[in-house]
């Protein structure tokens, strides 16, 4: 060998063995200080922290991370194992918040935020306007959506749509009734500009349906207040207590229409998946996606007491731990009422208090009702009603939400 091609082969080991040197020393280094994802103590991943601090609005606890309670002498403790990342119990017609947990938590909302699109849409269009869907009336529907089964170029009833909405969550049916209110972009700015003026200051709209979407987000707080809203609406009210009913299926030439059974997705009312149905159950909306997990937002009635219970994204259980929570939660609400100081309230919309003290909003056919007695059982009662071809069973007309406002006050927190 030349004395040349000895001296760059002694010069290609020197370079080479203090990068191979370096890479034996940085590799194990960088692994060692890369910590391991958190678990929950059992091998699981945990849970995301809520952050520091939150929205005040409705008073400054219900901003602060964990629970909130006051619990007076004689008060029951909440119950144990819950595991939703946020929930909130407050008195439907006072608006007081009994307990909260991270209620400000913003988080995706799944198909209860079709709760605001109702609350938004629904005295909009009179419920026996009749509409022929078209293919474009339906773009824009998400893979994997819950359908109701709309079909193209038949022809339903605000009513009927309504009912896909609110008993079989149908995305189908909300594009559709969102392009007869002027499209999807109008609609979901006009539920924005809803969420706004009832002071729902945590939610974001993105899509009318509540299908998953980049910063699409509301809070157990929002859609609390949200319902709220909803239930001043009789129609609202009739909708969401409905157990079951007839939905318009193929139109042939010739032919009688045929119709088809659906029944409520909310477990607590129908006893689907093996919960057992809750007493005095009134609505509202559930939810679930991948990215929100299981949402529900729930309102009961026993005697002269409602309340509303949201609980969004149990950590543990299957699809019923939202249900056996909320209804774990209402037990607890009813139990503790008047046993406990709240800890914040549900506030009016902005334009509360530019109305006379106590007269209620009016909006199409949808104002509230006289309070009549309660129905046998609870809340749900079983009246049969026959309305658009369809039967129903609705909500006994018990649950009836006179909300009440302090004088001037627009409830920005303390």
């Amino acid at each position: 060998m030349s004395a040349k091609k000895t001296a760059l082969t002694v010069l290609s080991a020197a370079l080479l063995v203090p990068a191979m040197l370096v890479q034996a020393s940085t590799a194990p280094a960088y692994a060692a200080t890369t910590p391991p994802p958190p678990t929950d103590g059992k091998g699981r991943p945990a849970a995301p922290a809520p952050p520091p601090s939150m929205s005040g609005v409705g008073g400054a606890r219900l901003g602060q991370p964990g629970t909130q309670v006051n619990l007076l002498p004689g008060a029951p403790a909440l119950p144990a194992n819950l595991s939703g990342r946020s929930w909130i119990v407050a008195d439907a017609e006072t608006g007081e918040v009994l307990a909260a947990h991270n209620a400000h938590w913003r988080l995706p909302p799944a198909s209860t935020l079709k709760m605001l699109f109702a609350d938004t849409v629904l005295p909009t269009l009179p419920k026996d306007q009749v509409h022929h869907v078209t293919g474009q009336d339906m773009e824009g529907v998400g893979p994997g959506s819950s359908l109701v089964g709309v079909k193209e170029d038949h022809d339903y009833s605000v009513h009927d749509l309504w009912l896909g909405v609110f008993l079989r969550s149908g995305n189908d049916a909300v594009h559709v009734l969102s392009a007869m209110n002027g499209g999807v972009e109008k609609t979901v700015k006009d539920m924005q500009a809803h969420a706004e003026e009832l002071q729902a200051l945590d939610t974001h709209v993105v899509s009318p349906d509540g299908y998953d979407a980049p910063e699409q987000v509301s809070s157990a707080y929002d859609l609390t207040l949200i319902a709220r809203s909803g239930l001043q609406k009789q129609d609202f009210r009739e909708y969401c207590g409905t157990a079951q009913a007839k939905f318009p299926g193929l139109q042939e030439a010739g032919k009688p229409r045929e119709y088809f059974q659906i029944q409520n997705t909310n477990r607590l009312m129908t006893g689907a998946g093996g919960i057992t149905p809750y007493k005095g159950i009134a609505g509202v909306k559930n939810g679930n996606t991948t990215m929100a997990g299981s949402t529900f937002t729930g309102a009961a009635q026993r005697g002269d007491k409602k309340l509303l219970v949201t609980v969004m994204n149990p950590d543990h259980g299957g699809l019923n731990s939202v249900y056996e929570e909320t209804a774990a939660l209402f037990d607890w609400g009813f139990a503790a009422a008047g046993k406990v100081k709240p800890v914040g309230e549900l506030v009016p919309p902005k334009s509360a208090d530019t109305r006379p003290y106590g007269s209620p909003a009016t909006s199409h056919e949808n104002t509230p009702v006289a309070d009549g007695p309660p129905a046998a059982g609870g809340g749900l009662g079983t009246a049969l009603g026959i309305a658009g071809g369809a039967l129903a069973v609705v909500a006994g007309g018990a649950f009836v939400v006179n909300r009440r406002w302090p004088r001037g006050r627009r409830g920005q927190g303390s």
